[in-house]
């Protein structure tokens, strides 16, 4: 069996606080949006890559301290920090530099969905 991952899902308290934070913020391109069964759902990410689901309207939520995250490639870190601190997002965790060629750090989405950027050198 030959896999690719396609999208991971999360079910989100208000699809626009996390369209704000994940498509504003983070600057992930809404490649579609729709309504499907009273639910409404974006998904996020280029043409090319994993997108990120979002769902508002599920009567099932995955709550964080299930240890979910989503983690994010950035070129440079210290702009990244730099940017968020502009944009008035706090740092919860980091920057963590397990090697000498990564470094990471976590924020929280709107839902309190751990997110970590890092950087690969």
């Amino acid at each position: 069996m030959n896999v690719s991952l396609n999208w991971i899902t999360l079910r989100v308290r208000d699809i626009e606080d996390s369209l704000e934070f994940y498509h504003n913020i983070l600057g992930l391109p809404i490649n579609r949006r729709f309504e499907s069964r009273g639910k409404q759902i974006a998904m996020l990410g280029t043409q090319e890559q994993p997108k990120i689901e979002l769902i508002q309207g599920s009567e099932i939520m995955v709550m964080p301290e299930n240890g979910i995250s989503v983690g994010f490639e950035v070129e440079s870190l210290d702009a990244a920090i730099e940017e968020l601190n502009s944009k008035g997002i706090p740092i919860v965790r980091g920057p963590i530099s397990p090697n000498p060629h990564l470094r990471f750090f976590y924020i929280l989405d709107p839902d309190g969905f751990e997110v970590q950027l890092a950087e690969h050198s």
